[in-house]
Order: structure tokens, then sequence, then C-alpha cells
């Protein structure tokens, strides 16, 4: 038995031996290749697809060697599974055995018999030999005999070593007589038996639950892949619906281009007619010529010279025609306006392609309004008809309706702002820009930019102005600043009757979330339909000071330059700190940053040690990319640990972010898409006397791109926010 179990183990010692070394797993039909290595032969042809190589010792063969079953080395291996197998159902019946015998009771006596029946006076278990005094003697007739106890040393009280025969209610333990005697005395008691049945009862009334709320959760369950199943039809419909429109467009785009290629056909064709017929005629010359030419050298061949004399001869009237390479291509108006059309269909596509999918149909909405003004414009009646002094005065009309699709800017008319909502800056001294700037198509469409050559408007776009409003807005120094010229033209904004605007403002309280986006033009939110949410809440002028807003020197905003530093104890644990708390930057590793409550735990954030509530402060932020970034402010009870704790996605902070191509402003979880400058460098004004926050795009000026308006609560500081990894962010020192 010894040397069977020894050689066993020596047989087992080789499992790593007779290891696949792919696939780990002894081996499978092993074969061997020229390098002498063995491998199962699935596992072997997984690994050779394009070359021949052994995964062992990578030794490269040129071609696929033949491989052969190693007859050997799968015997021993069918052996040692044997053995394994042997072995293992062997150590489980050892198992089981052993459990069997631990779960028999033996008596107390012999402790080799198994025990018939327990004593609990004795406490004692006993077998039917050593059981027949408790049977036969009657001083034994009193003790009680039960069925076998396994746990007979547990039921023993350890203060008084009796049987605990009693259940303690109060205590919820159980007890023997002299403990409801002492201890326990005034406890109310039950026998165990009672217990037991009162915790029976217990638990089936929680299985009775449990059943309940199972069934409860399977019928969510059900519902849940019912509504799953009307996903995937709903969504099965939608693909298609989008598969039939899209080859609608298709097949219209094939009908195009079937159209177009038949038009250049039809050119060619034509063309080619032309050529035929000029050529058929100057073949019919060459050869009448050549029959004439060939006449003469007859002549000429003549030797009798009375014959010669007598010979008349004429030349054709071949000669009179001149002949001429017909100009004949396919530049017909037809065809170059099927060209063009495609070339600029293809260019609309790209540039709507390149846009998000949300803003899309807004593009596609603004150019319809566009073609629409134009057709508008050529009419009959339009301007263009009308004299010089009519089309100076700008029409009456009811301004078109603001959108109310979030992150969506709405369709800004074109207009010119009123005197006094631009130009009260010194930087508006400087000498015109170029005419071309205010007849850029970007303007003519109706869509937002962000070039210098405009004002500010809703969500972050500008509206062109032209030459006269620019001189209508020059400012005029007084004593107390820069004021606009008042003229004539100067228009008075009159407040809308008080029921009107309650409706204006249940309607948008509806409608948007945005309710501190503010248009830089000057006028105030009732006119621009958006109304503030709250009353409590909102200034009732949202005019910000042109002086400050519409700034874009740059030495003008560095007055209010201010010196800021980054809070390391507010610092994600993914943001690294640098160059004297001016650099932010994303780590791959976890900082040792020591906890404290202000730390931001969830978002990688980091606010500024400098918090303002009053005055006017600037400062400059360099991007080191425009992706994954968000620049804004908060107050310094924003949330630190929670998901609502990002910037923008609460009623504390406020931002412009950059994610992926998409730029947006974010306020209390409403995302507002804006016109992506590309900014290298960022400045932002902040007044707190007048509640506001407006971002610019620093370059040789300052050009704003966005502005926050929001009542101070309390104090605010700079912050921001960091994800992609290398990203990173500086505060640029500035002169306070």
């Amino acid at each position: 038995m010894a040397e069977m179990d020894q050689s066993q183990m020596s047989l087992l010692s080789l499992e790593d031996d007779l290891s696949c070394s792919i696939c780990l797993c002894p081996f499978d039909c092993p074969v061997t290749i020229p390098c002498g290595h063995n491998f199962c032969q699935d596992c072997l042809l997984a690994t050779w697809k394009d070359s021949y190589s052994c995964p062992q010792c990578r030794t490269y063969f040129a071609t696929k060697p033949e491989l052969k079953k190693n007859t050997v080395l799968s015997a021993v291996v069918e052996t040692f599974n044997l053995r394994t197998t042997k072995r293992e159902a062997s150590l489980m019946i050892e198992e089981e055995s052993k459990a069997e015998k631990e779960d028999v009771i033996r008596c107390d006596t012999c402790m080799e018999a198994e025990a018939s029946q327990t004593c609990l006076t004795c406490m004692a278990s006993f077998c039917e030999e050593h059981l027949r005094p408790h049977r036969e003697n009657p001083t034994y007739s009193v003790h009680q005999l039960s069925e076998p106890v396994g746990d007979l040393a547990e039921r023993i009280c350890p203060d008084h070593h009796k049987l605990m025969e009693l259940f303690c209610s109060q205590h919820g333990r159980p007890i023997c007589s002299l403990c409801l005697q002492q201890v326990h005395k005034g406890c109310s008691f039950t026998s165990p038996e009672e217990q037991r049945n009162l915790k029976e009862s217990d638990l089936r009334g929680k299985l009775t639950l449990l059943d309940g709320k199972i069934t409860k959760n399977e019928s969510v369950l059900s519902l849940m892949g019912d509504m799953q199943d009307k996903l995937k039809d709903s969504a099965t419909n939608r693909k298609k619906a989008l598969a039939a429109e899209y080859q609608q467009m298709r097949d219209m785009l094939a009908r195009e281009e079937r159209d177009a290629l038949n038009a250049v056909d039809r050119e060619l064709e034509g063309g080619q007619t032309k050529l035929k017929g000029l050529g058929k005629k100057f073949s019919e010359n060459v050869v009448n010529m050549s029959k004439a030419k060939e006449d003469i050298h007859s002549h000429l061949s003549q030797s009798q010279t009375q014959a010669f004399l007598q010979v008349s001869f004429n030349l054709p009237q071949a000669i009179n025609f001149e002949p001429f390479t017909p100009r004949i291509n396919l530049d017909s108006k037809k065809v170059i306006a099927t060209q063009a059309f495609s070339a600029a269909l293809k260019e609309h596509l790209t540039e709507m392609l390149k846009q998000p999918v949300e803003s899309r149909l807004l593009k596609l909405k603004q150019g319809e309004c566009a073609d629409e003004k134009a057709v508008q414009g050529s009419a009959p009646g339009s301007t263009e008809s009308q004299p010089e002094s009519e089309i100076t005065k700008p029409p009456k009309q009811k301004r078109p309706p603001r959108s109310h699709s979030p992150g969506c800017p709405p369709i800004q008319p074109l207009f010119h702002p009123a005197p006094g909502h631009m130009g009260s800056h010194p930087h508006f001294n400087a000498p015109p820009y170029p005419p071309g700037h205010f007849r850029d198509p970007r303007f003519m469409a109706g869509q937002n930019t962000n070039i210098n050559t405009g004002i500010l408007g809703p969500y972050g776009g500008f509206k062109p102005f032209s030459p006269e409003t620019y001189k209508e807005s020059e400012p005029q120094r007084t004593g107390s600043g820069y004021q606009p010229k008042e003229g004539p033209k100067k228009r008075s904004h009159k407040k809308k009757p008080a029921q009107a605007t309650k409706d204006n403002m249940e309607k948008d309280n509806q409608a948007r979330s945005m309710e501190n986006l503010l248009d830089i033009s000057g006028k105030d939110q009732t006119r621009c339909g958006t109304p503030p949410a709250d009353s409590k809440e909102k200034p009732e002028s949202l005019d910000i000071p042109p002086n400050i807003t519409s700034a874009e020197k740059r030495t003008e905003l560095l007055k209010y330059g201010t010196v800021l530093t980054l809070d390391p104890k507010t610092a994600h644990k993914r943001i690294a700190l640098s160059e004297g708390f001016t650099k932010a930057s994303v780590s791959d590793e976890h900082i040792n940053y020591p906890d404290c409550p202000e730390r931001f735990t969830v978002c990688s954030q980091v606010l500024t040690a400098q918090s303002f509530s009053r005055g006017r402060h600037y400062w400059e932020v360099r991007l080191s990319s425009n992706n994954f970034i968000g620049v804004g402010l908060a107050y310094r009870s924003i949330d630190r640990k929670g998901p609502t704790s990002r910037l923008g996605r609460n009623a504390q902070s406020w931002c412009v972010e950059w994610f992926n191509v998409k730029l947006s402003a974010w306020y209390n979880s409403s995302e507002t898409v804006l016109v992506n400058p590309n900014p290298k460098r960022v400045g932002v004004l902040l007044d707190c006397e007048e509640g506001t926050a407006t971002f610019y795009n620093v370059a040789d000026r300052a050009y704003p791109f966005h502005s926050f308006v929001f009542p101070f609560g309390q104090a605010v500081c700079p912050a921001f926010w960091i994800f992609s990894s290398g990203s990173s962010i500086t505060l640029s020192k500035l002169q306070a």
C-alpha cells in the first residue's frame, strides 16, 4: 500500500511536466514540434495563423511543421488523469465518512457504541446496554429520557451547572431553575418548546412577507422585461424609420446624380453630333480637293501641248470653305449649375455633419430663416425697391419668439443695437473695423459667431453692427465716467404690463431653467423674453455696465487684475498643484493630500484661496487644451462629496466647460451650447456690485463670449474642473 502511495505521489509530482504551457492544463492529444516541445494540438494550431513559431522557445519555422501525436506522452497523461480521479474520489469518500462519524452521538459510558437515548437528569447519553439501569431500576424511573442530544454540554447552565429547561422572554436566553430564583427573578419565562413555536410562527410570518416581496419584485422584473421588449421594438421601428428616411435621401441623391450625369451625357451627345457633322463636311471637302488634285496631276502629265492647252479646269467649290476648329465644350448653363449645386450641397452637408447632432436641426432652421429673409428681401415691395430714406428706418415688427430648447442658441435677428448698448468704452474710439466685416455671410445667415465685428447676444453669440450705429454709440466723457450719447435716435426701454410679465414668467419657467442668462447687448430680460424665475433672487435691472462688459482692450480689464492662488485644501487627490499654487494639472496617481471636509472627493476640481463679495476683479487662465476643462465660479458652500459637486450642476456654481469640441455654459444642471472660440487664454471679469461674470477669449484683445448674471448671497471664489490626463490650467500673474 505504501509503495502504491509512493508511486502515485511520484506521478502526481509530474503534474507541471504533463501540462500544456499554453492552456496550463494536462495535455489533450499532445503533439511534438521539431524544437522538442510538446503542446496540445488544438492550442498549438490556435496560435499558428500567419507565422509558425514555438510558443515556448520562439523558434521560427519557415513552413508549417508536420504534427504527429506523441503516443508515449499521451499514455502517461491518461494514467496521470486516471490516478488523479481515483485520488480525488478516495478523498471525497474519506471526508464523507469523517463527517458521518462526527454526526454520530456516542455513549458517554463506553465511548464506542452509538447512543440510544439521553438522560436529561444524569446529563449523559447511553447506549442500549448502559441504559438498562434506567429501564429496570425503579430508582431511575423519575429520570427524564429523550432522544440523543449532541449539544448536551451547551444546555448546562454555566453558573449553576443545572439543566437550562426554561427560557427568559425578557432577556431572550435559556435559564435554569436557580437562575429564575436569583438573577431572573420576576422575569417572564416560557419553556424552550413554547419559545420555539413562537419563533417558528414569527419566521413563517417573515417567510410570507418575503414571498410577497419576491412576488412583487418578480412582477416588476416581468414588467421591466416587457418594457425592454417594447424598447427593442421601439428601437427597431425607429431604425426602420431612420433607414427609410435615409434611403429616401439616397434615392433622391441617386436621382439627382442620374439627372446630372444625363445632362452631361446629353451635352456630350450634342457636341459629338456637331463635331460629326463638321467632320463629315470637312471629309467631303478633302475628297473633292483630292480628286481635283489628281485631275491637275493628270493634266500636268499630258505630253501633247495642243491637247494640254485645250483642256479647261475649274477648282471645286470646297476651296472657298476655310476650315476651322470648332470650340465645343461642356460649359452649358445646366451643366455648370448642376456641378455648382453638387459642390455646394457637399460643402453644406460637410459643415452640417461637423456639428453635434443636437444642434443640426437648429442650424438647418437658421438656414431656412436666412433663405426666407433673402426671398422676402428680393420680392417686390422689399427694401431694395424702396427709397433710401425708408431703408434707413427699421420697420416696426414683432420680435420672433425665442427658442426655449435647452442647450440651443436662439435665432438672432439682424438689427442694429440701440445707442448706449455698446461703444461706451474708450476702446471704441479706435478706427472702425474693415467694411468687409459687416458683410460676413455668417452674420447674413443669422448665425451666432465670435469674431470681433459685433456685439454679444444671448448664449454668447455676436450681433453685427454697422458704422452708422458705431457713430451713434460713440461715448462722451463725463465727470463720473463714460456715458453714451443721447440723440434723437435713442430708444427708451418701456416696461411691459405686470400681468403680461407674469404670464411670460410662468410660461418661461416651464420651458427654461437657465434664468441667469444675460443678453449683453443691453436689453432687460423682460424684453428678451426671459423674465426672472424668482423676483426675490433676481435683480430688477439685468443691464451690464457697458464700460465693463463690452471692453475689448485688455489694458482696460487689467485695471481690475487680481492675483490668485489655488487652495490645496480643496484640490481633488488627482489634481497636482505646482508653480507656487498657480498651476493645476491632472495626475495619473492619487496625491497624498490629508483628508479634510473642504476637499473635493468625487469631481477633479479645485477652488482658489481668494473669494470676493465686493468690487470688480479680473483674472486670466492659460489652458493647455480645450478639452475636458471647466472655468467658473462657486460659493464656498458648494457640495464637496456628492455627484452634484461638479461645477454648474448645482445652484452654488457657474462655469463654461469644454467637453470634446463642444463649449457649454452650465448653471444648476442646465446647459447652454455656445460657439467655441477655442481660446488659449480665458479671462474672467467679476463685477460683484452688478452681480455679473463675463468670460473673454484673450488674444491681442479680450473678446467676450459669455456672461452670467446672478445675485450674491455670499462670497464667490474662482473654481476650475480638469478631467483629461495631462491637461492643466495656469493662473496668469496679473498686476493687482
